[in-house]
């Protein structure tokens, strides 16, 4: 089986680019869509419109899963024999 080659200079391109886009974007506004989610998650709530704002203010997936993770978890699957 052939798998589709690695090149660091992709990743070393994708950090590049992902430092650059936090370092430009406002924080104050990734910090209160990130805290929605996670209050949104926290009572309940649909937390899709939190996600997309929070995604428009150029959070990242990781951020958001964060917050998402201080409150569900993480999903631990039963083992049984």
């Amino acid at each position: 089986m052939e798998f589709h080659p690695y090149d660091n200079r992709d990743a070393d391109q994708q950090i590049e680019n992902l430092n650059r886009v936090k370092a430009e974007r406002d924080q104050a506004e990734v910090d209160r869509s990130l805290d929605q989610v996670k209050a949104d998650a926290e009572a309940g709530h649909n937390v899709m419109p939190a996600i997309v704002a929070a995604v428009k203010a150029y959070a990242t997936v990781g951020e958001i899963t964060s917050k998402l993770v201080d409150v569900y978890g993480y999903y631990q699957e039963p083992i049984k024999f």
